[in-house]
């Protein structure tokens, strides 16, 4: 028996080839849940994409084969077949099968690509149970099938062509992905758009075999185009899209801009087509160039006085929509996930391109130069009476010091992690809240009437409204640029309102609030709704009851106890209706939560072995500011189109 002390080869584990992929999957791409699952496809995706930014390809198209699996194809020059002179195999062998093999590396590759460091299809094929690929190149179509990674035979020609390209279908593991290996149709067509708007000329589809849906992309305008759609439903200050197309020193600078009526920006940042959700040297070179430019037409057209104090980048900013996209050899990101950019030149070419095209484009286009410094400067007059009522709130110890609102039942307990606030829709429900809770881990918050709609209106209003300025002094994180998600006082933000249309309404209108001024709140996991139960059913005796939260499991709960009793050797009378053959007296609508006594909210809404709660997550930023635009802003039309298109989803409404 070796000695358990002992360290020596024997211990070591070696995984060949495609071994760490199969055996880490996370640490290539991100995970294995349904996130990780279409990884897979964007990293196919991407190798189109990069045919098309090095000039060689015009189309990338998708397919979901009803069998379950995914077809890629683009009209690229097709991966080599040649045979590769280290490997020994053919260079798609090569391709499909060795870690960061690939046309990212090396002087003869691609000069900008966006892939995950030049694994891509090597991943795609390792966590695959079946992958097959087409390659149309020289004049003959060549193919090879693989599976779980290794191949099941030599590349081989098939026949003679005249196009150009490659196509992968593959199949995802299922003993990988345990989750799901369901691809969802409206996530990958998200992406296609994506690629679409941020590379001029190239059009992407998807097709879903099952349902028959098609649908394809094509931008002439590219990030122009895409500004345009950002800002569907927004009021904008002029119908003119700003736009510039640069090239420095090898690296291509791409922005456009438009000005909206909206109180907080949205500045989406890229590097060889990936996002940088976290910005950059690429956004730091922008909002230099923009604050500059800005306060230098202000000035010299008068609009900003001498007396005057320059405009803040703040201000330069509110309202704004912009895509910042670079094209560079060599992206240095902070971490694999790519979420910054650090290549320190790249801030001096941004800046510089924009400066010297924004300067011109204002002084082309003086009507809107002077709606954008209007716009600016009533941001700027907003963000003084804000800063005087922000200063006024703190005099009076509001905002800070030890005092907390007067409404807060606080938790005794202090640490975070062990600490909640249910946020509670009224005094009534918030009286049985504070009875009914534990009050060493569960603070209560009532909020009384609807809570003000942030999405149109600015900071100065904000802390004029007592139920806002109570919630941001409870949860301790500050607001705007006093914020630090630090200072978190819970590591659960509870909603918990009615199950009616008041009480979803008020849900929303909390969570624009956080989305808009407390985004790291959701991003950290800390925000939850609760679900209160709709239906009680009450047992003989009145001793016992079920709690139905869901419509739907109404009957199923039913089935239930029936076949149950049955089971048990109960007779059942089939005249009796089917409450009473289930064993219940009475069935229960909860219309509010204020129904509920102090215990039974607590054990049906509160307990945390019992209770249901739903996380809010942002798994798409763009489409949820879409969404809180439609419902919050000012554009009725647009709300009620939203509300017609999905009426048809509504199963029961309360009035």
């Amino acid at each position: 028996m070796a000695n358990k002390n002992s360290y020596s080869a024997d211990q070591i584990t070696v995984l060949e080839g495609l071994e760490p992929v199969r055996k880490r999957p996370g640490m290539y791409i991100g995970g294995t849940g349904v996130e990780g699952l279409h990884h897979l496809v964007w990293e196919i995706v991407d190798n189109g994409v990069d045919e098309a930014l090095a000039g060689f390809a015009t189309e990338v198209s998708v397919k979901m084969l009803a069998d379950g699996g995914i077809t890629v194809t683009d009209n690229g020059r097709g991966i080599p077949t040649d045979i590769h002179p280290k490997t020994g195999k053919s260079t798609v062998e090569t391709v499909l099968t060795v870690l960061h093999a690939g046309g990212k590396f090396g002087d003869g590759g691609y000069k900008v690509s966006g892939g995950l460091h030049g694994v891509g299809v090597s991943v795609v094929n390792a966590l695959s149970r079946k992958l097959h690929i087409t390659v149309w190149r020289d004049g003959k179509q060549w193919e090879q099938d693989y599976a779980f990674g290794a191949s099941l035979g030599d590349l081989k020609s098939t026949g003679k062509t005249t196009k150009l390209g490659t196509e992968i279908t593959f199949y995802a593991d299922d003993t990988i992905f345990l989750e799901s290996t369901q691809f969802n149709y409206d996530t990958i067509l998200d992406r296609l758009r994506h690629a679409a708007y941020l590379t001029k000329g190239i059009r992407t589809s998807l097709e879903n075999e099952q349902t028959g849906e098609r649908y394809s992309f094509y931008f002439e305008g590219g990030i122009q185009s895409y500004v345009k759609h950002l800002n569907v439903g927004k009021d904008v200050v002029d119908d003119d899209i700003f736009y510039v197309d640069k090239t420095i020193k090898n690296t291509q600078v791409e922005i456009s801009l438009q000005y909206t009526d909206a109180y907080t920006e949205s500045i989406k940042t890229f590097a060889n087509n990936v996002l940088n959700p976290d910005g950059g040297t690429h956004l730091t070179g922008f909002r230099s160039a923009l604050t500059r430019v800005v306060n230098d037409y202000a000035r010299k057209s008068g609009l900003l006085k001498e007396k005057e104090e320059n405009l803040t980048g703040e201000d330069c900013r509110e309202g704004l929509t912009a895509i910042i996209l670079v094209k560079l050899p060599d992206p240095q990101f902070e971490g694999q996930t790519k979420n910054k950019l650090g290549n320190p030149e790249v801030r001096g070419y941004v800046e510089t391109v924009l400066g010297e095209y924004l300067a011109y484009y204002m002084e082309e286009h003086p009507a809107i130069a002077r709606k954008m410094i209007g716009k600016a400067l009533l941001s700027a007059r907003a963000r003084k009476a804000a800063r005087a009522a922000r200063d006024n709130i703190i005099r009076k110890g509001v905002l800070e010091g030890a005092s907390m609102p007067g409404k807060l039942a606080d938790c005794s307990s202090k640490d975070p992690h062990n600490s909640e606030i249910y946020l509670v829709e009224g005094d009534s429900a918030g009286g049985s809240a504070k009875s009914g809770r534990d009050s060493k881990t569960q603070a209560i918050l009532p909020l009384r009437g609807k809570v003000l709609n942030v999405e149109r209106a600015r900071l100065d209003k904000m802390l004029g409204n007592n139920e806002i300025v109570s919630l941001i002094k409870a949860l301790g994180v500050g607001i705007q640029d006093s914020f630090d998600v630090r200072g978190l006082r819970y590591g659960r933000i509870i909603l918990m309102t009615d199950a009616d249309v008041d009480g979803s309404h008020i849900n929303t209108l909390l969570m624009t609030f956080f989305f808009r001024y407390m985004k790291e709140v959701v991003d950290g996991g800390h925000l939850y709704l609760a679900k209160p139960p709709l239906f009680e059913l009450v047992k003989a005796g009145r001793k016992s009851s079920v709690f139905i939260y869901d419509e739907s499991e109404l009957d199923v709960a039913l089935d239930k106890a029936i076949a149950k009793r049955v089971a048990d050797g109960s007779k059942i009378n089939v005249e009796d209706d089917r409450l009473k053959q289930a064993g219940f007296v009475e069935q229960k609508r909860y219309k509010g939560l204020g129904e509920m006594d102090a215990e039974q909210l607590f054990e049906t809404t509160m307990n945390p072995e019992k209770r249901v709660l739903i996380q809010v997550k942002i798994d798409d930023a763009e489409r949820a500011d879409a969404i809180f635009n439609k419902l919050m802003g000012t554009e009725v039309e647009l709300r009620k189109s939203f509300i017609q298109a999905n009426a048809k989803f509504v199963k029961d409404l309360d009035i």
